[in-house]
């Protein structure tokens, strides 16, 4: 399997000292569709901040990021081309990033200007071919009827969906939905991952989802990352996440993941002795 994403040796300190990424090795292949979690501060906001090359990993070191076999940053540089790498990459945000005052459809074909003569994009004359495929992204999401709505009028659910529009229309090969879901009611937020999972399965995208709910790790994605304090401590099945695995990794901070069943004691089962044979690294 080729590979969509690769880090190699990936550090970063930040400015008060704190070591927030601690020599991050990963491969994701193509098609894949990863959970990465973590509790509050584990690195994963960092991480994607990274892998889109908007974050430079600390100056000097052997770092190395690449999507889809493209650098996006080596050593702490970010790569001179890497718009042209980025226009790869969809990137859906919590807070989703559209121009409430525009139409839902205008913030849709944003995902175009890549590939749009620069002054054509700023006026916002796009073609009919590009409106409809616009139009069929939203479709896909299932927000065709609010395309003339400005996007300040939709829910945060239909927000989201258009962002993932955006990314379709983008024609991305790899999508990072960084916490896409953690400000959504239950509903929205399993629409947003079975949309997420639909792109995955019908378009082959590559998908990594960072996640506060584990259940959502179980429910939508084969195979998850986990990083605790900067670092990964597993890298496997999701299925094998049980509560007492994640007390395991995380101690008290597992009740972050856990619903309030799952935090109790006595509901927890024990986990497979299988499951200690997995691919897991301790953190420090």
């Amino acid at each position: 399997m080729s590979h969509a994403i690769t880090v190699n040796g990936l550090n970063k300190h930040f400015a008060n000292g704190r070591h927030a990424l601690c020599d991050i090795n990963l491969q994701i292949g193509k098609g894949e569709m990863v959970a990465l979690i973590g509790a509050s501060g584990s690195g994963k906001s960092t991480l994607m901040r990274h892998l889109a090359g908007l974050v430079a990993a600390d100056k000097g070191s052997a770092s190395e990021i690449r999507i889809n076999g493209d650098i996006v940053q080596s050593r702490g540089r970010i790569a001179r081309d890497v718009r042209r790498v980025r226009a790869g990459v969809g990137m859906v945000f919590q807070q989703f990033n559209l121009v409430g005052r525009l139409p839902v459809l205008t913030n849709v074909l944003v995902g175009q200007l890549h590939r749009t003569h620069l002054l054509r994009g700023l006026m916002g004359w796009f073609t009919r071919h590009e409106r409809a495929q616009a139009l069929d992204a939203l479709k896909r999401v299932g927000i065709a009827e609010q395309a003339p709505q400005r996007a300040s009028t939709l829910s945060g659910g239909q927000q989201q969906r258009a962002a993932i529009a955006r990314t379709l229309v983008q024609r991305a090969q790899v999508v990072l939905a960084d916490e896409p879901i953690a400000s959504l009611d239950p509903e929205s937020s399993r629409r947003v991952m079975e949309i997420l999972t639909r792109i995955n399965r019908e378009d082959g995208v590559t998908v990594l989802v960072s996640l506060h709910q584990v259940e959502m790790a179980l429910r939508y994605c084969p195979r998850t990352v986990a990083l605790h304090q900067g670092k990964v401590v597993y890298d496997g099945p999701s299925a094998a996440l049980t509560p007492d695995m994640l007390r395991t990794l995380y101690g008290m901070q597992a009740d972050e993941f856990l619903s309030p069943v799952e935090a109790t004691p006595q509901a927890q089962a024990p986990a497979p002795a299988a499951n200690l044979g997995l691919v897991m690294a301790q953190a420090a």
